[in-house]
């Protein structure tokens, strides 16, 4: 029989903002933790988390469908990814997240998207480029977690285990985790973070937590104006292209080339969609992000990242996945 037309994705994408509030509702519960804890009927769970039965049973159904719990004779159990992140008992809890990438400053930048897809870029003037936006501050807080793993398996994959002495920058450094995972393998590796001033206030708060607030320094301002200093050994620019249009991140990049030592690295963290820009999924939906929240900004392919670092006078470019992450890394040598 011939396929049949249905508005079943019509009506689900309309409703799709429901999965960001029931999610929303459920770490503001603490639903996970407490199945995680042991309760697993609708009773046991609302007793726990202090909510309606009713409510807790609608809410735990809605979460089976879209794939956060399972249900098996009344009974919910947690998904790997759900207890691995979602638990507040897990080490690799990100349930903070949701208090920037659910932020209003966010969502707003898609309250008039067909606006935004006319004009080429977020409707705002600056988006959330502009300077000392105060959400970074929040980033820098609430997404730390979620970057733990990605942070520590870039420091693993650019051979921090070595012991060399390095000198390195963290561009636009945020919650400071990348920079502060190298240190941590590497004992000998010093790090200069850059970014705004209230934002690197929290980077400290993290090197501090991780043992290495000695070895961390700070330049505050903008990564397009401060003086870098020379003779870094690796440069790290994480998540931090993708706000800009390719000749403005060929313009950082020329910066970033004159402070490197030669044969010094370049290590670029980023969300990179294969040629064809809709896969991975993941990845190919991130332009979208940028569209609405940036004047200019995109998510790059390969292709697109390495003529931008040739064009600054890199002289290669090698991209490698970071499974299990949804990020990739490029780097690029001097």
């Amino acid at each position: 029989m011939a396929a049949q037309p249905s508005p079943e994705l019509f009506f689900d994408t309309l409703n799709a903002y429901q999965r960001t509030e029931a999610l929303k509702a459920a770490l503001e519960l603490d639903l996970f933790t407490a199945i995680g804890e042991g309760a697993a009927t609708s009773a046991e769970i609302a007793a726990r988390v202090k909510a309606s039965e009713r409510g807790v049973r609608i809410l735990c159904d809605y979460l089976t469908v879209v794939g956060f719990l399972t249900k098996k004779a009344g009974r919910y159990g947690l998904t790997l990814d759900t207890a691995t992140f979602l638990n507040r008992r897990s080490p690799a809890y990100c349930g903070t997240a949701a208090g920037f990438l659910a932020a209003p400053d966010l969502i707003d930048g898609f309250k008039h998207l067909a606006e935004a897809v006319r004009k080429g870029g977020a409707v705002s003037e600056e988006g959330t480029v502009a300077p000392d936006h105060p959400i970074w501050v929040e980033f820098a807080r609430a997404m730390a977690p979620m970057v733990r793993m990605t942070a520590e398996l870039l420091a693993k994959l650019i051979g921090s285990e070595s012991g060399e002495n390095w000198k390195v920058l963290d561009i636009a450094a945020g919650h400071g985790l990348f920079g502060i995972s190298v240190a941590k393998m590497n004992p000998n590796a010093k790090v200069v973070e850059v970014d705004w001033a209230k934002v690197l206030e929290v980077a400290k708060e993290n090197a501090r937590a991780a043992g290495v607030a000695d070895r961390v320094s700070q330049i505050p301002g903008s990564a397009f104006d401060v003086d870098y200093g020379t003779g870094y050994d690796v440069m790290l620019l994480t998540n931090f292209l993708h706000h800009f249009d390719p000749p403005t991140c060929e313009g950082l990049l020329r910066k970033v080339y004159a402070a490197l030592k030669p044969g010094g690295r370049a290590v670029t963290a980023e969300f990179v969609p294969n040629e064809d820009r809709v896969s991975p999924p993941t990845p190919a939906a991130f332009s979208l992000i940028m569209l609405g929240t940036t004047p200019s900004g995109d998510a790059y392919t390969f292709k697109e990242l390495e003529r931008m670092f040739h064009n600054a006078g890199f002289a290669s470019s090698e991209l490698h996945a970071l499974p299990p992450t949804f990020q990739s890394v490029v780097i690029s040598k001097k």
